[in-house]
C-alpha cells in the first residue's frame, strides 16, 4: 500500500483491456484514491473499442480534446479529494493517415488531444500541487507515453506519430520545469501491447518478434508505472523508458 493517502488521476481509462485501466487498477491496489477518467466516444469509432469497465472505483468523462478541460480536470480532482499527487497520461488520439490522406483537421485535432493537453494538465497540476518538504523525496509524479515511432517509421499515421514524437521530446523540458514544483516526469515507450486491435494474423506475426513469443500486457506497462509513481521510482527523472519486451522491429 505504498501509495496509501495519495491521490492519483489517471486518464484514458475507457477501454476494459486497455492501459489505462490496468494502470488505474494497480494504482488502487496500491493504495492511491483513483479518480480516473476516460471518453468512450473516440473509443467507441474503433472496433475494438467498445466494452464495460470491471473497476472498483468511478470513471468520469473528459474530452481532452476541448482545451479547457485539463484545467477544469485537475481542479475536479482538487474539490474531490483535496490533493493530487499522481498524473498519469495515458489518454491518446490515434488515427491512421498517409501523407497523400493528411489533413489540416487531424492534425489540429492530434496535437490538442495528444500534446496540448498533456501541457495544460502540467501546467494545472503545478500550479496546485503542494510539494513535498525540501528536505524529503518528491511526491510528485507525472507521466506520459509516446510510441515507437524513435525505432522505426509509423508512415501509415503520421499525425498520430508526429505527436507522439512532440511527447518524446520534450520531456526533459517539462521535467526540468515540473522539478521546481517537485513533481518527477518520465515519458513511456510501452511498444506493441494487446488491447485487442490487432487481426489475428497480424497478431501471430507480431508475436513472433518478441523473444518470448508473446505480446506486452497492459498489465506489464501497469507495472512500471507503479515503479516510477512509488517512492523507489523517485531518482529517475526526465526520461523516455523503453519498455518493449525486446521488440525487434527488424524481424
Amino acid at each position: 500500500m505504498s501509495l496509501r493517502d495519495r491521490v492519483a488521476l489517471v486518464t484514458g481509462v475507457s477501454r476494459p483491456v486497455g492501459i489505462g485501466a490496468a494502470v488505474a487498477r494497480r494504482l488502487h491496489g496500491m493504495g492511491a484514491r483513483v479518480f480516473a477518467t476516460g471518453w468512450p466516444p473516440h473509443d467507441e469509432d474503433m472496433p475494438w473499442g467498445a466494452g464495460t469497465l470491471d473497476v472498483p472505483f468511478d470513471v468520469g468523462r473528459h474530452d481532452l480534446g476541448d482545451p479547457d478541460t485539463p484545467a477544469a480536470l485537475v481542479d475536479e480532482v482538487f474539490d474531490a479529494h483535496g490533493r493530487l499527487d499522481v498524473l498519469v497520461a495515458v489518454h491518446a488520439r490515434s488515427s491512421s493517415q498517409s501523407l497523400a490522406e493528411l489533413t489540416v483537421d487531424e492534425l489540429q485535432r492530434s496535437w490538442v488531444s495528444n500534446v496540448q493537453s498533456i501541457l495544460l494538465l502540467a501546467q494545472r497540476f503545478a500550479a496546485r500541487h503542494t510539494p513535498a518538504p525540501a528536505d524529503a523525496p518528491p511526491t510528485g509524479r507525472m507521466l506520459w507515453f509516446t510510441s515507437g515511432q524513435h525505432k522505426g517509421p509509423m508512415d501509415s499515421e503520421l499525425a498520430y506519430a508526429v505527436t507522439k514524437g512532440a511527447l518524446h521530446q520534450m520531456t526533459s523540458s517539462l521535467d526540468k520545469a515540473l522539478s521546481a514544483h517537485r513533481i518527477v516526469a518520465n515519458c513511456i515507450n510501452p511498444g506493441p501491447v494487446d488491447t485487442g486491435w490487432a487481426t489475428p494474423e497480424l497478431h501471430a506475426q507480431v508475436a513472433e518478434r518478441f523473444p518470448d513469443g508473446r505480446w506486452g500486457t497492459p498489465e506489464d506497462i501497469a507495472n512500471l508505472v507503479a515503479f516510477l509513481v512509488g517512492d523507489e521510482g523517485s531518482w529517475i527523472r526526465g526520461q523516455v523508458l523503453d519498455s518493449e519486451g525486446g521488440f525487434d522491429r527488424l524481424a
